[in-house]
């Protein structure tokens, strides 16, 4: 597999995260979507291990799935959000990227 294949499972599975882990407090979820979701999004995180850095990926996985389920809640909370909240997401992100810039040429 490419790293770039590798980088897109990454990237679904932290957007798969976002459907579980708000599944876990939202109804609206359907449970099988949750099961589905999480079982997915590990499954493509495990695969993009074997040709990308663990600790890069897991952080990355992480962090995509930190920034989106904020996001969720931001919206279904009535966008309620303080803008040092947003400083913190906004930093979370610049993180994320960097890891993702950094992890180039790094493999193995």
């Amino acid at each position: 597999m490419s790293e770039t294949k590798a980088w897109i499972y990454v990237i679904i599975a932290g957007l798969l995260e976002v459907v579980w882990a708000s599944g876990f407090k939202y109804e609206e979820v359907p449970t099988f979507l949750v099961i589905i979701s999480l079982l997915t999004s590990f499954d493509l995180i495990i695969k993009a291990t074997k040709v990308l850095p663990i600790g890069t990926v897991y952080a990355v996985f992480a962090g995509m799935g930190t920034i989106g389920t904020t996001v969720v809640e931001i919206i279904f909370s009535g966008g309620i959000v303080s803008p040092l909240r947003i400083a913190f997401i906004l930093l979370l992100l610049a993180c994320i990227v960097g890891l993702k810039l950094s992890a180039k040429g790094s493999e193995n």
